[in-house]
């Protein structure tokens, strides 16, 4: 069930009462990879992340990780791998290079051996002139950095990151990001489950959509965006009244038929030759008169892909 993979789920179940939080859901993450898990609230990620960490057991199906089975060998599982929840879970008492410390003791590693362990991580993760800072006054990236750190006390072969960056502002974000890139070039497996889209296209080499506890795509970032069709021309126009002329100009040069927004004031449709449709629609509206407020080719984006997909975008980008 290995065959290159550093985590497998086949037909994972798991109830609350009446609620089916997963069921049958199929999960294939290969070594030495970032994937991506996505979904709405409620649509299982976190369950899921849950059994394949041996901190809950499915009710049915069979999951591996590194190898091994997370029900049958749970503790050999947790030997090998590392989990970083939504909250840091670092001692704000403490300073950064203490926490560390502490967790290597917690490990087991000795006390020389976690002191050689917390310096290595603070290295690693760009902390080492805050090691002996107290964690209370640590950015929101630098505490979310340390938890990496602390998460990977034992250098684990599969890190869990269920929502890492929720709360963080975009440098803490980005700080983030530059960490989990570090650690896959290292050789470190990560599943990461969020929903900033935005998060999973720039770290995930793959994704995998839940909904209602199943599976309901898995693809590169590109391959789901392709799903929903190639670029598109887009033109925002000044006023309601110019839409009818922008629509008979993309027209002209579109695969598809034009939709039209009139609330956005927008009218956008697929195309095959990029350069030479935006040319050719730009001159057009300019030779009318049309006032244009913005013109230009886009891919469709994961949230497109997310709101095709469940029929919904997510709570992030519905509240944003």
């Amino acid at each position: 069930m290995n065959d290159g993979y550093a985590v497998r789920a086949e037909g994972l179940e798991k109830r609350y009462g009446e609620k089916r939080a997963l069921d049958g859901f199929d999960l294939a993450v290969r070594g030495g990879t970032v994937h991506g898990l996505l979904g709405p609230n409620g649509a299982g990620k976190t369950t899921a992340v849950r059994i394949l960490s041996t901190l809950v057991r499915p009710a049915g199906g069979r999951a591996t990780v590194a190898g091994l089975d997370v029900a049958r060998q749970a503790r050999e599982v947790r030997a090998r791998i590392g989990l970083t929840g939504q909250y840091a879970a670092v001692d704000e008492v403490l300073t950064g290079r203490q926490n560390l410390e502490m967790f290597g003791r917690l490990f087991h590693l000795g006390g020389k051996r976690a002191r050689e362990r917390a310096v290595e991580l603070l290295e690693q993760f760009d902390l080492t002139d805050a090691g002996d800072k107290g964690v209370d006054g640590y950015s929101g990236g630098m505490r979310r950095r340390l938890d990496l750190a602390a998460s990977m006390i034992l250098a684990p072969a599969v890190l869990f990151l269920d929502e890492p960056t929720t709360g963080l502002d975009p440098r803490s974000r980005g700080e983030v990001w530059e960490s989990v890139r570090a650690l896959v070039a290292d050789g470190t497996t990560v599943l990461l489950t969020t929903q900033y889209l935005e998060e999973a296209d720039k770290l995930a080499s793959r994704i995998t959509v839940i909904d209602q506890g199943r599976a309901i795509a898995d693809d590169t970032p590109d391959g789901l965006k392709n799903l929903i069709g190639g670029d598109r021309i887009e033109v925002v126009v000044a006023e309601r009244s110019e839409i009818p002329r922008v629509v008979k100009a993309v027209a002209r040069v579109a695969d598809g038929e034009p939709e039209a927004d009139e609330t956005e004031l927008r009218v956008h449709a697929p195309v095959t030759d990029r350069v030479a449709a935006l040319t050719d629609v730009a001159r057009t509206l300019q030779d009318e008169g049309v006032r244009v407020e913005d013109i230009g080719l886009r891919r469709p984006s994961l949230d497109d892909v997310f709101l095709r997909l469940t029929g919904h975008r997510t709570e992030k980008e519905a509240a944003a």
